[in-house]
């Protein structure tokens, strides 16, 4: 909405009468933030999105320097967003304090955070101390007082800075939780069969460190998914998958390096990246995409085509060379491939709610991902059990487990610990159930990350 001249004055004029009430009801420094926003629209949801950014820089400034907020009050208008707080402190160390805000990052350029002692003027920067002119870096106050560039150029000046900050603080958080659902996944413990803090399962060539070692190498890459959904969020989608899956091949050698050879994340590179693709092709400036629903079908669209390619291929083969190929000719399992060509139901219906049943009835992080994995072998066909141990074995295993959640919902650790022993003598290792754990802890928190934006 555009507000007119007559609209913002009245508005600088009640905004005035509220710091005045606000220094006599607290008589201490206030800082009033507004944004500078140039143009007759002062208002929208990537400006709130700016401005809710900058409150929070600045309460978390102004709490590592102990400096207590005494009041706050936050208000929406037409006429531009608007924050006072009182805050117990110096008023001069509250004024460098914001200046040192104001000048930290791009974003802060947009800041207008001015500090009012009580009974006394506003306080100034100091002579020579000029800001920055958001168009071309000149002192902002000459381009200002000589009007040297037009609205649109301003207004294009502020998108351009506030949706690269935001382009960059999402990718950099959805980045950091599919990596924190890597290292969560392993850490889980017990889990039946797999590599957990107390011992390496059904396997003699990795343990904790091998998985930490190749989560840690791995980084980069999460975050490089996240740019590709980004990039090319505009083109088709099986354009992000193909430029996703060269990604992950380079993925894989830097895996392999880490562990000296050691296959611990393969299918995790391909389901975790795709998940951080469809994050990126779903991210919008105004606020990052959390709706379940919307990543998965996108998870879908991107590699749907792809996948049916694939499965085309490996019916045509005539010497499977993998134990999933094999696995698809002669019982069409699809595995991993068809699960994420299907939008990853197992997560969106198994994982992630038997997860949050188990944190809302009081569990701890790590029981519940413990629970939630009980309930992912106990309705998914691991082709990592199954090449492991055979059809009979990974089906019969499937069963053990289905029976122990009907006869108990959330087994305790000692109950699957038993569990444990019993995959690790039958050398099975449910590795596909593990990936999707991992994604659905990311697809938790992330959503959990979300929601704290709006």
């Amino acid at each position: 909405m555009e507000v007119t001249l007559p609209q913002m004055l009245l508005a600088r004029e009640q905004r005035v009468q509220r710091q005045q009430a606000l220094l006599a009801a607290f008589p201490h420094p206030l800082i009033c933030f507004t944004l500078n926003i140039a143009g007759p629209e002062k208002d929208s949801p990537l400006i709130r999105r700016g401005f809710r950014e900058g409150c929070r820089m600045l309460e978390d400034a102004l709490a590592q320097a102990r400096m207590e907020v005494l009041h706050r009050e936050l208000e929406y208008r037409d006429t531009g967003c608007e924050g006072y707080f009182s805050v117990a402190g110096d008023a001069q160390a509250v004024k460098d304090l914001c200046i040192g805000l104001e000048d930290s990052c791009p974003l802060g350029r947009l800041f207008d955070m001015d500090v009012l002692p009580p009974g006394g003027a506003q306080l100034r920067r100091a002579d020579g101390d000029n800001r920055r002119c958001i168009v071309c870096g000149a002192p902002g106050r000459g381009c200002a007082s000589r009007r040297v560039h037009t609205v649109p150029e301003l207004q294009a000046a502020t998108r351009r800075i506030l949706e690269s900050h935001f382009l960059e603080k999402d990718r950099r958080a959805a980045a950091s939780l599919a990596l924190q659902g890597l290292l969560d996944e392993v850490c889980t413990t017990p889990k039946p069969g797999l590599v957990d803090r107390a011992n390496s399962g059904s396997h003699k060539d990795m343990d904790i460190f091998t998985f930490t070692a190749s989560a840690s190498a791995l980084a980069p890459y999460l975050g490089q998914c996240v740019a590709i959904g980004q990039e090319t969020r505009q083109l088709p989608p099986e354009e992000t998958f193909r430029q996703l899956r060269k990604a992950g091949l380079q993925a894989e050698t830097v895996m392999f390096s880490a562990t000296h050879g050691v296959n611990t994340h393969k299918g995790a590179i391909f389901t975790m990246g795709v998940v951080c693709g469809a994050v990126g092709r779903l991210w919008r400036p105004e606020q990052p995409c959390g709706n379940l629903p919307e990543i998965l079908a996108e998870c879908a669209q991107m590699t749907r085509t792809a996948m049916e390619t694939d499965f085309a291929a490996m019916r045509a083969m005539k010497t499977p060379q993998t134990a999933g190929q094999r696995l698809y000719r002669d019982y069409g399992i699809r595995g991993i491939r068809g699960e994420v060509a299907q939008g990853l139901p197992s997560v969106s219906q198994v994982g992630l709610p038997a997860l949050e049943n188990a944190l809302a009835a009081g569990k701890g992080r790590n029981h519940a991902a413990a629970i939630a994995l009980l309930y992912l072998i106990g309705h998914v066909t691991d082709t990592n059990m199954a090449a492991r141990g055979g059809m009979d074995q990974a089906k019969a295993s499937m069963d053990r487990v289905a029976r122990l959640l009907e006869h108990d919902p959330m087994p305790a650790p000692s109950e699957i610990e038993v569990l444990d022993r019993e995959f690790i003598r039958r050398n099975l290792s449910p590795g596909g159930c593990a990936d999707l754990l991992a994604v659905t802890l990311f697809l938790h928190d992330w959503q959990e990350w979300t929601r704290k934006q709006a």
